[in-house]
């Protein structure tokens, strides 16, 4: 039983120092609640290894008193290490937001996960959970539903930001809850656990819109196809590759089972908007003129099994690079990624495309 001395303890078991596997701790008394967790692409050394996921023997040895799992948001290093990590926890319910909620379902699906249940937490709501109260807010990211926790314990406020940016013109028109912060700012916080990633680099980081333009840019003079490759989580980012393709009448393709899967959920509960006929399968590309067609990818990170990687290996099922063909790779390489990024540019090269 928790007393007047009981420390707070924030142990982040992943996801600090490192681009990924973000996970945190926070244990009062006999009472855990963990926020996030995700998984990390390996190091080139990592020979054999697929993904990386957080060491999560501390809550195992403490598994009674894990409580709840509250996710910030739905990119996969905040929750891709769920199905790995959940069947140590039966029981344990998950908390996320809508979008959230839905991606997470196909993976909760896709590893028979039925223990677990997946329950409601946005932006205005509040949860409790033990001697934790939970109060997500808003913040902007390249994908909706985007959240930091404020958690109110025993022995003061804790903020936990999330990945987030100050974008005062995102692309789903919603601002960062400013209003949450600046009130807990006045109301004091014992803990900021804040997202630093390229905090080393000078000035602001760019709206999120800056990178539609960019692509209206490159496909306005171009008569050939347009191959964009992304993260699937990248919500926001799908939505521009479609708005930056309708501006110039083309058709989009989605081609990579996690963006296909992504884009159906998205588009089903209102976070992805097109006009139906805008969007073909991917069996009909070959039927579309190349100057009328936007193909959207998965492999910006240059994964052997992506859409991108098959298409410059020439082993696409869909697709063959011809010349004429523009890729454009639309995420920067994740540390330790840089070799099989540039192998599968040195391969679309090799086969005809501009990159």
């Amino acid at each position: 039983m928790a007393s007047s001395q009981t420390p707070l303890r924030i142990i982040p078991l992943a996801g600090v120092g490192d681009i990924g596997k973000n996970m945190t701790v926070f244990e009062y008394g006999d009472e855990i609640i963990v926020v996030d967790c995700g998984l990390m692409f390996p190091d080139e050394e990592m020979f054999g290894i697929d993904l990386v996921v957080p060491d999560v023997t501390y809550l195992k040895e403490r598994s009674s008193n894990v409580k709840a799992f509250v996710i910030t948001h739905a990119h996969e290093d905040h929750v891709g290490g769920l199905p790995y990590v959940l069947p140590n926890f039966p029981g344990v319910p998950v908390y996320a937001s809508t979008l959230a909620r839905g991606l997470l379902g196909i993976k909760i699906k896709e590893h028979k996960l039925r223990d677990n249940p997946l329950l409601a937490l946005d932006p205005g709501g509040e949860i409790t959970v033990g001697p934790f109260t939970v109060i997500p807010f808003r913040v902007s990211h390249s994908i909706p539903d985007a959240m930091g926790v404020v958690i109110r314990t025993p022995v003061g406020v804790v903020v936990h930001t999330g990945d987030f940016k100050f974008d005062h013109t995102p692309v789903d028109g919603k601002l960062s809850d400013f209003h949450v912060l600046a009130r807990m700012g006045e109301e004091g916080v014992v803990c900021l656990l804040s997202d630093s990633t390229r905090a080393e680099n000078p000035g602001y980081t760019p709206s999120e819109r800056t990178v539609g333009e960019a692509f209206r840019e490159i496909m306005e003079p171009l008569d050939g196809r347009v191959i964009v490759a992304t993260f699937a989580s990248n919500i926001a980012r799908i939505q521009q590759v479609i708005d930056a393709a309708g501006s110039f009448s083309r058709q989009v393709a989605v081609i990579g089972r996690s963006m296909e899967q992504n884009v159906r959920i998205a588009s089903e509960l209102g976070y992805l908007q097109y006009p139906q006929d805008q969007m073909i399968p991917k069996e009909r590309i070959n039927e579309v003129a190349p100057g009328s067609l936007v193909i959207a990818t998965t492999g910006a990170q240059g994964e052997p099994m992506s859409g991108l990687a098959r298409m410059a290996n020439r082993d696409h099922r869909f697709v063959e690079i011809q010349p004429g063909d523009t890729v454009i790779v639309s995420a920067s390489p994740i540390p330790g990624n840089e070799e099989y990024v540039s192998r599968t540019i040195d391969n679309l090269f090799k086969a005809g495309a501009n990159v």
